[in-house]
């Protein structure tokens, strides 16, 4: 092969490279931020109670919520539920029955732009509609006994919630170190414009958090949540649930023994 044919196929797989890297960039909220909206007319359907309301928003739009109850009809705390990036409440609100069948009401919100929410997301927005929810929950819901719970991207938006108020617990399900983690890196050369960083909130939390992970998570990798556990107190734990992946923790037995112990 001549010097200018290698030259030709290298000059194609740069300029691939960057074109590449370039789209990435360019429509990464589209990654990140994977809404799917609902019509406002839209009715829910779960197995389980619920009461469907509507939490006004810092930035004047609406974030819509639902309440779950617990099966006994005799509340032991709130559970401020917040999800991951993709879906909708209708998809999330079906795990809600882990935590009423334990005795929890359950608060859990669609993000701007998810569901029935209102408005467009990004790093603060997510944070301000974890403070509004917060702030909202004090006044409506009033408890105890206060749980905040993230899964995967609200992982991050939870751990960010918990630097500014006092729970009496944080679980965080399948959580980034980083959300530009080390095996995207060669799609992200220039980063991303948000970081939720896990790794700068959990060590300004000075109550209980227990970290759950599975082994097998081709999402967030295994590696980059196990970094956390180096920044954990040592009342604190780091749960590994061996087989489980990004979707499935509460398919294992020990998922919900874990949470029957802790709740």
């Amino acid at each position: 092969m001549s010097i200018k044919k290698v030259f030709r196929i290298i000059l194609l797989l740069l300029l691939s490279y960057i074109l590449v890297t370039g789209i990435a960039y360019l429509f990464q909220k589209n990654f990140i931020y994977q809404t799917d909206t609902l019509e406002e007319d839209y009715p829910f359907h779960f197995e389980n109670n619920f009461k469907e309301v509507n939490i006004p928003s810092a930035e004047g739009e609406t974030l819509n919520g639902l309440i779950f109850e617990p099966d006994s009809g005799t509340s032991k705390g709130l559970i401020l539920y917040f999800h991951g990036n993709a879906d909708n409440m209708q998809r999330w609100g079906n795990y809600s029955v882990d935590f009423t069948r334990l005795g929890y009401t359950v608060l859990m919100i669609d993000y701007s732009g998810y569901g029935k929410s209102t408005g467009s997301p990004s790093e603060k927005i997510l944070y301000q509609n974890a403070e509004d929810t917060w702030l909202w929950a004090q006044e409506n819901l009033p408890s105890e006994k206060n749980i905040i719970y993230g899964r995967s991207l609200g992982a991050a938006v939870s751990s960010n919630l918990a630097t500014k108020h006092t729970a009496d617990l944080l679980i965080l399900e399948t959580p980034f170190y980083r959300m530009l983690q080390d095996h995207l890196k060669i799609f992200f050369p220039l980063g991303l414009r948000c970081e939720f960083p896990n790794y700068a909130n959990i060590p300004q939390i000075n109550y209980p958090i227990i970290i759950l992970q599975g082994t097998n998570d081709w999402v967030v990798s295994y590696n980059s949540a196990e970094k956390l556990a180096t920044l954990l107190k040592p009342t604190d734990r780091f749960e590994v649930i061996e087989g489980g992946d990004h979707k499935n923790l509460r398919e294992f037995d020990k998922y919900h023994l874990i949470l029957e112990e802790i709740l």
